[in-house]
């Protein structure tokens, strides 16, 4: 004797419901994406403990980018205490850091490898 077996159907409720969720998660994970890309971005690189340009200026109270290039021949840090910000870059790697919005002010950076060098800083006008 042969049995037949049918799969329970989902009710459309549900359906609907996986739909409707589906569409919330793709949403969700395009946003950072979009958010990500439209912060202003700024370039700074270091070749051998010196920064170039030593001295951004920037809006204050806007978010921004900044992307960090090693040209040197060695590693690399951009390190600053009062932004609460550290990345180290091996010779010829490019990365960001993400600033939050900044009052008005200086804010010192420097390389921690090369500490005898002079520091840059970030103006937020």
């Amino acid at each position: 004797m042969q049995t037949t077996t049918t799969k329970p159907s989902v009710p459309r409720r549900f359906a609907r419901t996986h739909r409707y969720l589906a569409w919330l998660l793709l949403v969700a994970a395009a946003t950072p994406l979009t958010a990500q890309a439209e912060l202003p971005s700024y370039e700074i690189s270091l070749h051998d403990g010196h920064f170039s340009p030593a001295l951004l200026e920037v809006p204050a109270g806007q978010r921004f980018k900044i992307i960090l290039k090693n040209t040197g021949e060695g590693p690399a840090e951009f390190e600053s205490t009062p932004l609460r910000v550290e990345k180290v870059l091996s010779p010829g790697v490019t990365s960001f850091v993400v600033i939050p919005p900044l009052r008005p002010g200086q804010y010192p950076f420097f390389d921690e490898f090369n500490p005898q060098l002079p520091a840059g800083g970030i103006l937020a006008k």
